[in-house]
């Protein structure tokens, strides 16, 4: 009988006789019939058939799976897009891998801290969100939802070792008791209505001092006495430096633009209410 061995098919394809014989011996291709001498010989279908299989091969499909598609158990464009997508997670992880190592490279870190930043680092999208609103439930509880969504870290699929950098550091914060008190008190004086939320007490008075500021008011002056005299102390939260570190985090982790440094503010206000 006419046909190929498994010789032939090494040959033709640039795959080994050995792992010819393999796949044959698994029944992913199978022969055609066999010579007087008994070896075993295939047809053309087979050579299509070991060119298909080591292409699936090389994009790391399972030999029970290739099996099923070469039997046409399976459909090639189901499986194709399910493996898709289990490459994309194993690329997720491995570009978040890569930013911790990047970010340990760049801070020096010891042994533990890389370890931290491992575990936090590698965290599913899900438990890094319910890490978030955790901490977002327990210290902004009546705050408006478009303002917690404003508060949210999120963490991109391909993040650079800065912002998994900030990420840890956040995730590290908002674990602080201390910091989770400041920020309860902070959340008092946002005043949110029943239907459209307003700025409350300290985002009005930074308001006016951002303007007093712009228009070169001196915070000695008359009129800056009466601005803060018109309104009450800033609350000691509002100055807190975790907070303003907080949402230099969040830009980070989001990709902002770097959030106002309020000290200058505060204290143009603490000296216009002290003259």
């Amino acid at each position: 009988m006419d046909g190929y061995t498994i010789g032939d098919l090494a040959r033709r394809t640039g795959l080994t006789v050995k792992t010819v014989r393999f796949y044959s011996d698994k029944g992913i291709v199978p022969p055609s019939g066999r010579s007087h001498a008994g070896y075993r010989l295939y047809d053309l279908a087979a050579v299509a058939r070991l060119d298909l299989v080591r292409t699936l091969r090389e994009l790391g499909l399972d030999l029970a799976t290739i099996r099923r598609v070469v039997n046409r158990e399976l459909s090639l464009p189901e499986v194709a897009a399910a493996h898709a997508e289990a490459l994309e997670v194993q690329m997720r992880t491995l570009r978040l891998r890569r930013a911790v190592l990047r970010a340990v490279a760049r801070r020096g870190s010891t042994p533990e801290e890389m370890d931290i930043m491992h575990k936090l680092a590698r965290l599913s999208e899900d438990e890094r969100r319910r890490l978030i609103d955790d901490f977002l439930d327990a210290t902004l509880a009546g705050v408006p939802a478009g303002v917690r969504r404003s508060l949210t870290p999120d963490l991109p699929d391909d993040p650079g070792p800065e912002q998994v950098e900030a990420w840890v550091e956040l995730a590290e914060l908002i674990g602080d008791p201390g910091f989770r008190a400041a920020v309860r008190l902070l959340s008092d004086h946002y005043e949110p209505s029943a239907t459209v939320p307003r700025p409350g007490t300290v985002a009005t008075i930074r308001s006016l001092v951002r303007r007093a500021m712009a228009e070169g008011m001196d915070p000695g002056s008359p009129e800056a006495r009466a601005l803060a005299a018109a309104h009450p102390p800033l609350p000691e939260a509002a100055a807190d430096p975790r907070w303003t570190r907080y949402l230099t985090l969040l830009a980070t982790v989001n990709d902002w633009p770097p959030p106002e440094d309020p000290a200058p503010l505060h204290e143009w206000y603490r000296r216009a209410r002290s003259s």
